[in-house]
């Protein structure tokens, strides 16, 4: 490729809404560029990259007997309402009528078509098990496009999903996946990433892995222990509780505390720690007509997936005001007389003493309230986020800590979620019909290639790793006007194109600061500068991008040189 068709624009500055370093020099590198929000165009750098990342994703499912097929990106109504899903999953999953009025959906996951598929096709536990897969651009109307590719809306993703006639198998096959994608990243350049358990979400299931990028920009909350290796999605991390210290029981009181609502100002104001606080959090219950409220103690914070799966509602943050029959502020157990109500306590509240907690009454809090005296017998659940310092779950040990990740592959063990709702059946060798055991495996391509960008940059900009970079060779010449240095760029040009070695040239009549500033951009992993001054010499000089080092090499010995590299040093 010439430096001078590339359709890719190279630019010194990134938009101001660009945060993270994938995002900011996927753009001025000409990688990308955004169409709207969440939706992006890549330039043949770009799609270059995902492809060589595509490839790699492909060469490792086939080695784990997968099978490629290509499902439907439109799919009816009702393949969804087999599984239930086409009413459950919200506005993220986008619906139309087609031009008969038929109801029609973009399909944002594909375990309805993979079973579709299936369905009579396989029918006996001879063709048992299988593992069918594709990658395909999907739709999801995320509400919260950030980082570039890293959250979007349209989006390039690998799908597997495996039948299986029993749970060992599955489990079994499961982690063969688990070990294929742990080979993936490591041929695409990805070190910093780990895996952890995680929920199972929308997709159903009993067991589930992340495969997580460590990134202080990432969005997850992963739960982590050094001494024993625990590692958690903060989603399903457990929470451990020291026993609280027994109190004798004092007078319940009311007390007015005015305009302090917060648990600060109402920790201020009663010269109390957040621990002898009750903290209500209330949830509003999707299509419905109801609302969940979870009480947890003043130094805790809800979390809303454990929460999710204790009361099995589709719930949302919801703003208790005045308005909404709560008072806000002032919410407690006791006398809280909301319509509709359903009330949880986090286990951090179990052998509480003498808490503070709101009265329902304007301006007023209970002072010495306890649960089973004042509000009557409960159960407790674990219903709040893990915090760093907390005890390992795991050992027991520990203390755990805290970091941020981005989400770059997940692996399910389905069940028969979808095998059963949509009445697939095989015969065993006894004749007897079972639903098939299903497993599910994710890759999303363009998040993974903004972290390996996210892994692999400096100052200058991107060192794409050997294994997915666009071009392995960018040759460039200074003073193309010079016969000789055009010739000798020309000929290395060819003759590495023609033995199927991937190479741009930069072509250009510009200044070698210009260029060089160009070549680090982009980030290309080897670049040979050839020059006025070095061809005095009959040589040329070889640069690794992302190592900096550099050799100077006899012309006629330059693409041997380059070979030997390429052949030799696959994670330069």
């Amino acid at each position: 490729m010439k430096i001078s068709k590339l359709v890719a624009e190279r630019t010194k500055e990134a938009p101001s809404d660009a945060k993270m370093m994938s995002h900011v020099l996927m753009l001025r590198a000409g990688y990308m560029k955004q169409v709207a929000n969440g939706i992006f165009t890549l330039t043949s750098l770009g799609q270059k990259a995902a492809l060589n990342i595509e490839n790699i994703i492909r060469e490792e499912m086939n080695n784990c007997d997968g099978q490629e097929v290509k499902f439907p990106v439109v799919m009816p109504k009702e393949l969804w309402d087999l599984s239930g899903r086409y009413s459950s999953i919200g506005s993220e999953m986008v619906r139309f009528n087609d031009r008969a009025n038929h109801p029609m959906l973009l399909g944002m996951t594909h375990e309805e078509a993979s079973v579709h598929l299936a369905k009579n096709w396989v029918n006996s536990y001879n063709q048992l098990p299988f593992m069918i897969y594709q990658i395909q651009t999907k739709f999801r109307d995320e509400p919260r496009s950030r980082g570039g590719l890293i959250r979007v809306r349209e989006f390039t993703m690998k799908d597997a999903y495996s039948f299986h006639e029993t749970q060992e198998d599955l489990e079994k096959y499961y982690y063969e996946i688990h070990e294929a994608y742990e080979r993936i990243y490591k041929r695409i350049g990805l070190r910093n990433v780990i895996s952890v358990k995680s929920d199972t979400g929308m997709m159903g299931g009993s067991v589930a892995h992340e495969f997580m990028f460590l990134n202080h920009n990432g969005e997850d909350e992963l739960v982590l222990c050094d001494e024993c290796g625990y590692k958690a999605n903060q989603e399903v991390a457990e929470c451990i509780y020291e026993s609280n210290k027994k109190e004798d029981l004092k007078t319940l009181e009311l007390v007015d505390t005015g305009d302090a609502k917060e648990i600060s100002e109402v920790c201020e104001l009663l010269k109390i720690d957040a621990t002898k606080c009750i903290k209500a959090v209330v949830f509003a219950v999707k299509k419905e007509d109801s609302v969940v409220v979870c009480f947890v103690r003043g130094d805790k914070e809800v979390n809303e997936a454990k929460l999710k799966k204790v009361c099995k509602k589709d719930i949302v943050p919801f703003d208790a005001t005045n308005e909404s029959g709560f008072c806000a502020g002032n919410i407690g157990p006791k006398d809280l007389n909301v319509n509709n109500c359903s009330v949880y306590f986090d286990l951090s509240l179990k052998d509480t003493y003498n808490m503070v907690t709101g009265a329902n009454k304007e301006k007023f809090h209970l002072v010495n309230f306890n649960i089973e005296r004042d509000y009557g017998k409960v159960d407790y659940y674990d219903l709040s986020k893990v915090q760093e310092g907390q005890l390992c779950p795991h050992c027991n040990k520990n203390k755990v800590k805290i970091s941020n990740g981005v989400e770059i592959g997940n692996i399910f063990q389905l069940g028969t979620k979808y095998t059963k709702s949509m009445n697939m059946l095989v015969k065993t060798k006894e004749e007897k019909e079972i639903n098939p055991i299903m497993g599910c495996y994710g890759i999303g391509v363009g998040r993974n290639l903004a972290c390996v960008i996210e892994e692999n940059y400096d100052e200058k900009g991107i060192c794409m790793p050997l294994s997915i970079a666009p071009y392995k060779v960018h040759i460039v010449p200074l003073r193309f006007d010079d016969e000789n240095v055009k010739n000798i760029s020309s000929r290395l040009y060819e003759k590495l194109k023609t033995n199927k070695i991937e190479t741009i040239i930069d072509d250009r009549d510009s200044m070698p600061g210009v260029k060089f500033a160009d070549a680090d951009l982009i980030g290309m992993p080897i670049r040979v500068v050839v020059s006025p001054r070095s061809l005095q010499n009959n040589q040329v000089e070889v640069k690794i991008r992302k190592t900096g080092e550099t050799s100077i090499v006899d012309v006629e010995k330059a693409y041997d040189f380059i070979v030997d590299i390429i052949s030799n040093n696959k994670e330069i």
